[in-house]
């Protein structure tokens, strides 16, 4: 008999750092306080969850970006720009990583509920190894810890790129990718699990696409909130998500429809 036998958590937006905050405000600093290039939130967020040098290179793709740096620099940019930036954005990210590794609610407890099944409990993540150096043990002391974490180095891309989840598969010894789930809060965690072959869900209290602090949802109007969590929906499904999870804690209720799915 098939059934979910793994699940595959993103880190920042999904598991921790609740709006996903500590990257956005590190680019943020490099694109508008370094290189004078105003960025908007929405341009800045867009790319979350792929391999931070390939963010930049994504946000400089951006054409409304790319003629802002054309007009103030001249020229368009290239790649000495893209990795004096990415050295740029390490020193901020590392700098405040620390204050990032809180679990979103519900995370811990849902996880804990799973393995009590016997779900595996897997990671991938748009960090490389150094920066979960710091991310990993800070989550570890608040209560979240899974079974593998899985980085873009030494691999042969990262996201939307399937090999994190490969990796995943492989080591805690997933027989088929039918038996596992994706979850996470950007667009490129969404397609990184369809192009994997897995289930891929998206979950959007404390995403990146919300944006949004903990502090902020709780003053949003119910309607306001509705809204915007329905715009959510519509891109995390326009990606190609098979399911959009309102929160976390709705991940085992779907994982037993998966299970009857997969043996009618």
């Amino acid at each position: 008999m098939k059934q979910i036998k793994c699940v595959i958590m993103d880190w920042a937006g999904t598991a921790v750092d609740y709006g996903c905050f500590a990257p956005l405000n590190a680019f943020l600093k490099v694109f508008s306080e370094e290189k004078g290039i105003e960025i908007t939130l929405r341009q800045a967020r867009e790319p979350m969850g792929m391999l931070k040098i390939d963010h930049i290179r994504a946000i400089l793709s951006m054409p409304d970006v790319r003629e802002k740096f054309t007009v103030r620099y001249g020229r368009d940019w290239n790649e000495t720009d893209v990795e004096e930036m990415y050295r740029s954005f390490e020193k901020h990210l590392f700098a405040s990583l620390t204050e990032f590794t809180e679990p979103i609610p519900g995370v811990v407890e849902t996880l804990d509920s799973l393995r009590r099944q016997d779900i595996r409990i897997g990671s991938t993540t748009g960090y490389t190894a150094q920066m979960m150096e710091v991310v990993r043990p800070g989550a570890a002391e608040k209560g979240y810890v899974t079974d593998f974490l899985a980085t873009p180095d030494g691999l042969p891309a990262g996201r939307p790129a399937p090999y994190m989840i490969f990796r995943n598969l492989t080591e805690l010894a997933i027989p088929s990718v039918q038996e596992a789930v994706k979850v996470g809060d950007t667009l490129s965690d969404i397609r990184e699990g369809i192009n994997a072959g897995v289930w891929s869900v998206g979950v959007i209290t404390g995403s990146n696409e919300m944006g949004i602090t903990e502090a902020e949802y709780a003053r949003i109007p119910d309607g306001e909130l509705a809204r915007m969590k329905e715009e959510v929906r519509r891109r995390m499904l326009g990606a190609g998500a098979h399911h959009v999870l309102d929160n976390i804690t709705e991940l085992p209720a779907y994982i037993e429809t998966l299970n009857e799915r997969l043996n009618k």
